[in-house]
């Protein structure tokens, strides 16, 4: 099982984790959401849990993600893009199989 995160994401993470002046990466998650069911979640970690599951992505960056959600996103390549005026995370998960028309939930 695997997560990764994209130069792009590694440099965006690294940046606010600086800015914000702790913290060893990210948690990210998915929560019961949305009209196809499921919507990731995103927030800095300052340390994980015991039960997580830990990624080194980079330069001592983490990805830190909890035992239920892990199912969901193994093998997900987390990315950080610029698309006109809008700017945020994508998720490349390969185990998503249907998509709302907006974008933000998903189904497995």
């Amino acid at each position: 099982m695997a997560i990764t995160m994209t130069p792009a994401a590694q440099q965006h993470v690294s940046h606010y984790l600086t800015q914000r002046g702790s913290g060893c990466g990210i948690r990210v998650g998915v929560r019961t959401s949305g009209c196809s069911g499921m919507a990731y979640v995103l927030e800095f970690v300052d340390h994980a849990e015991p039960e997580d599951e830990v990624f080194e992505v980079g330069a001592g960056l983490q990805v830190v993600i909890d035992p239920k959600s892990l199912v969901y996103l193994d093998g997900t390549e987390l990315d950080f893009v610029k698309e006109g005026l809008n700017e945020g995370f994508k998720f490349n998960n390969p185990n998503v199989r249907n998509e709302c028309g907006c974008g933000e939930s998903f189904n497995i």
